[in-house]
């Protein structure tokens, strides 16, 4: 078992079965907590998730929700309490692109994002806080963009949706302080996963040009800053904006 000032710990991470969530989910298995790997529809990586956490020895549960849905996000924390016995960390990762130029966007284009991407959070953050309340200890962790700090191209939904993620986190961290709650947002900018990959060529040589540092970050450097956030140390630090982007955003 590895040796941590986290004992019995408890972090359910949305969309974690891939990208940046998976790295995150193991980052804290590391450091020591037990973890709900959430997924939508990919069970058979989620479940490689959960074996890998477990070789770090905390216990892994997979949970298949839609995290847009209100009774599977009761599910998901009723699920949680009942085989781990508390939450102490939710990370609020679950995200979707559906990019086009704003004349072109349709509207189930905009609604699927704004629900993947912020709508999630809000429940996700309901239903859990409940608990965290109770506890009086609790960190959510809201994943954000750059995108919803500068905007982007053919991204008018998924920069509002990460754009409004910043103005629930103050709210929600105004709310919840007094509970022993801290809540904070982590703005990646281009980081290597799946969605990256995708990018055409020449959008890629844009991005690079635009960022002080000449590359695009790992889904690590997120984890890193996210496994920080979640513990004892970061007890002070609330309502927050955090940049992993290599200077993309300054």
């Amino acid at each position: 078992m590895v040796e941590t000032d986290t004992p019995n710990r408890v972090a359910i991470v949305t969309g974690s079965s891939r990208g940046i969530g998976r790295a995150i989910a193991l980052e804290l298995a590391r450091g020591g907590h037990h973890i709900v790997v959430n997924c939508k529809s990919n069970l058979g990586a989620a479940q490689e998730v959960q074996e890998e956490a477990m070789s770090c020895g905390v216990r892994a549960l997979v949970v298949q929700a839609d995290v847009t849905v209100e009774a599977d996000v009761k599910s998901l924390v009723e699920a949680t309490c009942a085989e781990l016995g508390r939450i102490d960390v939710l990370v609020n990762n679950a995200g979707v692109l559906q990019d086009t130029f704003l004349a072109f966007m349709s509207e189930q284009q905009w609604d699927t994002v704004l629900d993947v991407n912020l709508k999630s959070a809000f429940l996700c953050s309901k239903h859990a806080s409940k608990v965290m309340a109770k506890q009086r200890w609790g960190r959510i962790i809201n994943i954000s963009s750059a995108a919803g700090l500068m905007g982007d191209t053919m991204r008018t939904n998924y920069s509002a949706a990460k754009a409004g993620l910043l103005g629930f986190t103050k709210a929600a961290a105004r709310e919840l302080a007094a509970r022993g709650v801290t809540v904070n947002a982590v703005a990646p900018g281009f980081i290597e996963t799946d969605m990256t990959a995708e990018m055409p060529v020449p959008r890629k040589e844009q991005a690079l040009a635009r960022i002080p540092m000449q590359r695009f970050g790992a889904p690590d450097d997120v984890a890193r800053l996210i496994a920080f956030l979640a513990g004892d140390k970061a007890a002070y630090i609330t309502g927050q904006v955090l940049s992993v982007d290599g200077g993309l955003h300054m």
